[in-house]
């Protein structure tokens, strides 16, 4: 007979990456980009300024808003994983000094997932058997996270940085390319509001519809609000 062989397992399915620590930055620096400086363009109209008042005004808002998006996404995402890595820390001195409770600790999480007592047993003393696998099956199962693929601030903040640009670079372009009026301006990030909105609903996997919708809406919900904040404020001064 032929002796049988151990094969590895066929996958029938792959998953997206979701863990990179880069979509949720990059999504978030486009529409917010797109968002605030269309409102804040639309505001500076309001408030009767010029071309040159707009464009002025545009790139402030553009460089400063990457600025503050890196700069808050570092210190975030930095805080998050130095959190982690303490947590981390803690659970593998716990299995140092007190490798018992933690195997019977791992024993009842494989309990309550199913497993008889005598096999959730036998597993958490196996895995406990290499100390190196032991203490990364604990933070996964108690803290939720991967330690080998903790998310990197320096990702997070450029991912912010260039997103924020490229979306705020939008409501100023038509000014750019020598437009007198915020019509260009409206049709362009109208969009750009809708597509980006669209796209992340497809990566997402709702329907295109619905989040270029939700972000036409907010978009030009906001942009009303400042540019009837200008009209009045320009009303005023003048």
């Amino acid at each position: 007979m032929t002796p049988l062989t151990h094969a590895r397992p066929e996958i029938h399915h792959s998953h997206r990456d979701v863990t990179g620590g880069w979509l949720r930055p990059a999504t978030f620096g486009v529409m917010d980009g797109l968002v605030s400086n269309f409102a804040l363009v639309t505001g500076i109209i309001g408030g009767g300024g010029t071309g040159s008042a707009v464009l002025l005004a545009g790139f402030a808002g553009l460089v400063a808003g990457a600025c503050s998006m890196a700069t808050g996404e570092y210190t975030s995402v930095s805080s998050q994983t130095e959190l982690m890595r303490a947590e981390i820390a803690v659970e593998r001195r716990e299995i140092e000094r007190n490798p018992e409770e933690e195997i019977r600790e791992l024993t009842l999480t494989y309990e309550a997932k199913g497993l008889r007592p005598e096999l959730a047993a036998e597993v958490a003393r196996e895995l406990h058997s290499r100390p190196e696998v032991a203490w990364r099956v604990h933070v996964r199962e108690e803290l939720g996270v991967d330690p080998d693929d903790l998310p990197s601030p320096w990702t997070a903040a450029a991912s912010s940085f260039v997103a924020f640009a490229v979306g705020a670079l939008i409501p100023i372009l038509p000014f750019l390319l020598g437009a007198t009026s915020i019509v260009p301006t409206l049709i362009l990030t109208a969009v750009m509001l809708a597509t980006t909105g669209g796209l992340v609903a497809r990566l997402t996997a709702r329907p295109i519809w619905f989040g270029g919708g939700r972000q036409l809406l907010l978009g030009a919900l906001s942009a009303a609000v400042t540019y009837g904040i200008g009209l009045l404020v320009g009303v005023t001064i003048s």
